[in-house]
């Protein structure tokens, strides 16, 4: 019965750990639509991004920015974001509107990012006209119907796609990728089984 009680609680810790952080990944997400206008778009998603783990690089600058009071300190005005990497960060789709505003972004890696999902996926369509390279490795919330909203992104050169479990037909959604994304280099590979 001790062993009941010792394992029931373990799980109920682990649980409520699991539901804070989500709690908490749900507010660092959190659109602040006066920040965007007191800042611009591109500062906004900088401090949105970098608040939820992720790492930005300024056009015509060559070093990453990934600590939010470096940031702080550092920013420039005339700053656009060119690239983000979005490795093991916590962006929900709750966040995904400030990129609305980001004219000049042209890359974007996802890896193992749990809480990317098919509704970020087909959010990235605000960056029609300026996405140019995508990767979305590891992230195990994505399915068939987010890789396939990928062909609104008329402008991808690149389109990396790895390990997404979820994804049931492969075949199927690189065909519709190609069909839509002619110019576009598509390499979309699974794990190997094992």
């Amino acid at each position: 019965m001790a062993r009941l009680l010792k394992n029931y609680l373990i799980s109920n810790n682990i649980s409520g750990r699991k539901t804070f952080y989500k709690w908490l990944n749900t507010i660092f997400n959190k659109v602040d639509e006066q920040r965007i206008k007191e800042v611009g778009a591109d500062r906004a998603a900088a401090e949105w991004l970098l608040r939820c783990g992720a790492s930005v690089k300024w056009k015509n600058k060559k070093d990453w920015v990934s600590d939010y009071n470096v940031m702080q300190m550092e920013f420039v005005p005339q700053n656009v974001i060119e690239e983000i990497d979005a490795s093991e960060s916590c962006i929900m789709h709750t966040g995904f509107p400030y990129l609305c505003g980001l004219k000049y972004l042209e890359r974007i890696k996802f890896y193992k990012c749990i809480y990317l999902e098919d509704t970020c996926l087909n959010m990235l369509s605000v960056l029609k006209n300026s996405l140019l390279h995508l990767e979305v490795i590891s992230c195990g919330n994505v399915s068939d119907k987010g890789i396939i909203s990928l062909s609104q992104l008329k402008k991808l050169k690149s389109l990396y796609l790895y390990d997404l479990p979820e994804v049931k037909d492969k075949k199927d959604c690189l065909c519709i990728l190609q069909q839509n994304l002619p110019r576009c280099k598509i390499e979309f590979h699974r794990l190997p089984e094992t």
